[in-house]
C-alpha cells in the first residue's frame, strides 16, 4: 500500500475557501483510492482541520510514512517544516517526504487559459462591469455599446491582469512576475500585454494593474485570478476591480473564475505525489 497523501493548506476564516478545499480532497481521495492510497488535508492553521488533527488520524489508522504536498501556487509556505518537525516530535514513528507546489505547472496556465477565454467569450456586448447575482458579470444589451464601451475588441487591444495573493516574502511575489510572463508567451501572446497585480501586502494592487492596462492604451482587460479557490480572496479581487471600473466606464473591464476544484488540477497534485515518492530511495 502506497502511503498516504497529506494535502496542506494555510488556512483562513473563510468558509467558502475550506469548503472547495474540502471537496478537492474528497476528489482526490476518489482518485487515488484506485491505487489504495489514502487521502487527507489539513490547515496550518485558522481552520479545521488542522494539520495536527489529520497526522494524528493517519497515525491512529496504522499509516507511518506520509507525503506531505503544499497546496499552493507558489513555494511551499515555510512554516510547513517546523510543523511537520513537530508532528513527528508527538509520533515519533512517523516519516514523512514533501511534494513539490503546484506552482506554474502546464497545465495550471492552461486551465488560466480556459478562465481567461471563458470571460473574454461572456458576452459580445457588455455594459461596464457590474454586479450580477452577488458576482461581477457582463450583463448583455440590446443596441450599440454603452458608455463609450466598444462592441468589438481586437486581441491587441485586450490586455490582461493576472493577480497573486500578495506576500511579504519578495521570492513568492517574484514567483507571480513569471508567472505572468509565461503565460503571456505560452497563452496569450497575441493580447497586449499580461500585467501582475496582487490582492494585499505588496504593490500593485488590482486598481494598479488596471490602470497601468489603460494607460498603455488597451480598450478592455480581463483579470484573471491566479487563485486555486474561490472565497474571500477573491471576491477582493472582484471588488478592486469594481471600484476601478466605476470610474473608467470607458473601459470593458472582465473578471475571470479562479482555477477551482477540477480534474487538471487533481492530476496535477497526483503526478506531484508520485514525484515524491519515486524520489525516496
Amino acid at each position: 500500500m502506497k502511503p498516504p497523501l497529506l494535502l496542506v493548506g494555510q488556512g483562513s476564516n473563510d468558509d467558502a475557501d475550506s469548503a472547495e478545499f474540502g471537496r478537492f480532497v474528497h476528489r482526490l481521495r476518489c482518485r487515488l483510492d484506485r491505487t489504495a492510497a489514502a487521502v487527507s488535508g489539513g490547515y496550518l492553521e485558522r481552520a479545521t482541520p488542522l494539520l495536527s488533527e489529520s497526522v494524528a488520524s493517519l497515525v491512529a489508522r496504522g499509516h507511518h510514512r506520509l507525503v506531505a504536498l503544499p497546496l499552493s501556487l507558489s513555494r511551499a509556505n515555510a512554516d510547513l517544516p517546523a510543523a511537520m518537525a513537530l508532528e513527528q516530535q508527538r509520533h515519533p514513528t512517523l516519516r514523512y517526504d514533501y511534494g513539490r507546489p503546484v506552482g506554474p505547472d502546464p497545465r495550471v496556465l492552461a486551465l488560466l487559459a480556459e478562465r481567461l477565454n471563458d470571460a473574454a467569450a461572456e458576452m459580445p456586448r457588455p455594459r461596464p462591469l457590474e454586479l450580477v447575482g452577488g458576482r461581477p458579470r457582463l450583463r448583455a444589451v440590446d443596441g450599440a455599446a454603452l458608455d463609450g464601451v466598444p462592441a468589438h475588441v481586437e486581441p491587441g487591444e485586450t490586455a490582461v491582469v493576472l493577480v497573486g495573493e500578495g506576500s511579504t516574502d519578495p521570492a513568492a511575489n517574484a514567483d507571480v512576475h513569471r508567472v505572468s510572463r509565461l503565460f503571456w508567451e505560452t497563452h496569450a501572446y497575441d493580447l497586449m500585454t499580461v500585467e501582475t497585480a496582487f490582492v494585499s501586502l505588496t504593490p500593485p494592487g488590482v486598481p494598479g494593474g488596471l490602470e497601468r492596462c489603460r494607460r498603455l492604451g488597451a480598450k478592455r482587460v480581463i483579470v484573471v485570478p491566479y487563485l486555486l479557490f474561490a472565497g474571500g480572496t477573491l471576491e477582493r479581487v472582484w471588488a478592486q476591480a469594481l471600484a476601478y471600473g466605476a470610474g473608467h466606464p470607458e473601459l470593458d473591464i472582465r473578471c475571470a473564475e479562479v482555477i477551482g476544484d477540477c480534474e487538471t488540477l487533481a492530476d496535477v497534485v497526483i503526478d506531484r505525489y508520485e514525484e515524491a515518492l519515486h524520489l525516496v530511495p
